[in-house]
Formats: structure tokens, C-alpha cells, sequence
């Protein structure tokens, strides 16, 4: 018997790590924006501008991130970023520190696979809402294994450029998975549950 687990446990990992890992069911949003965020290593992270000529102008820019290392069920569910305010975004987030951050399957072979359009419900896609916070010493050591597990090009970064870790503080979440319209998930919801 524990021969045959194990050939199932093993049969599991490989499959995750080629990309075959597979979404929780539409009716389960909470597991569905989990799912997303944790196999996604970039996603989209809009701003208000801060610039000149686009003060107060939506501004989308693409950040790597982690909510913990890529194994399955690791994930912690919280967005980390590697930062330097000389980065044009954080510029604006120095500014206004409100943000609204997009990951979608688009991004992994899950739709390739399917046959989905990027813009397809079924290639689901998350829109988080929120702020950019820098994270607290205490969580630092987390959010370094987080994101050096997936980036690990980031820990030779230039030192010069005064890198820090950042988090998205969630206060929304919008799920679009499957045909009828965006689901409304609660950080309460979202937090409680595994990937």
C-alpha cells in the first residue's frame, strides 16, 4: 500500500512540474485565485502615475513574484516582490501606495494545452486589489525564500540598487474563471483555503 501512495505522490509531482497541474472547480473561486497566484511567477501590477505627462494616468507595468516556492500546496497566498525605488512604479507607489495586481494561467502551459485565448474565461485570470507595503524584518527571511526559489537570478541583482521585499496587502479580489462574470472573493476566503 504505501508503494502505491508513493507511486501516486511521485506520479502528482511530475505531473505539477511539467505544467499539468489543474484548477479547482469554477465553484470553488477562493481555491481558483490561490491556484493562479501560486503557479504564476509574474503578473501585471498597475499604478496611478506619478510621472510628468501621466500624473493620475493608469500605469501597468510586469513584476516578477511568489507567494512561496513552486511546490505544490506551498503557497502562502501573499504576493511578494523584490523592489527598488528606482523603479518607475514604485516611484508612483511612494506616491499613492494603492495598486491593483493581475496573474492569469495565461502565463503557465494550462492554456496553450486547452486551446484558451489569454482573454478566454477558461484561462482564468485574478485581479487582486490592494497596496504595496515593504515587508516588516520579521517576514523578510519568507518572502527571500519566496522569491529567490522561483527568481533565483534576483539574489545577484546589483546590491547598488537598494532591492527590497515588498507585499501586496490584498483588500479585493475579482476571479474570472468560467463563463457569467467576475466572482467577488474575500481576503477571509481567500486566506482560509489551500491552493
Amino acid at each position: 500500500m504505501a508503494g502505491v501512495l508513493f507511486l501516486c505522490a511521485a506520479a502528482v509531482l511530475l505531473l505539477l512540474a511539467v505544467g499539468g497541474a489543474v484548477p479547482p472547480p469554477p465553484e470553488e473561486a477562493a481555491r481558483m485565485a490561490r491556484f493562479v497566484l501560486h503557479n504564476c511567477d509574474w503578473g501585471a501590477l498597475a499604478t496611478l502615475s506619478a510621472q510628468e505627462g501621466l500624473r493620475g494616468h493608469p500605469f501597468a507595468n510586469i513584476f516578477s513574484l511568489s507567494d512561496g516556492p513552486p511546490e505544490p500546496f506551498s503557497g502562502s497566498g501573499v504576493p511578494y516582490l523584490y523592489l527598488t525605488d528606482m523603479e518607475i512604479s514604485v516611484k508612483d507607489l511612494e506616491i499613492n501606495s494603492n495598486a491593483s495586481l493581475t496573474v492569469s494561467l495565461a502565463q503557465t502551459p494550462y492554456c496553450k494545452k486547452h486551446g484558451y485565448d489569454p482573454q478566454n474565461p477558461l484561462c482564468a485570470h485574478i485581479i487582486f486589489c490592494g497596496s504595496i507595503v515593504k515587508v516588516k524584518d520579521s517576514e523578510a527571511g519568507l518572502a527571500k525564500k519566496a522569491l529567490f526559489s522561483r527568481h533565483p537570478e534576483m539574489e545577484n541583482w546589483p546590491k547598488d540598487h537598494n532591492w527590497f521585499f515588498a507585499k501586496f496587502n490584498i483588500t479585493n479580489i475579482w476571479v474570472l474563471d468560467y463563463f457569467g462574470g467576475l466572482k467577488i472573493v474575500t481576503p477571509e476566503e481567500y486566506y482560509s483555503v489551500k491552493p
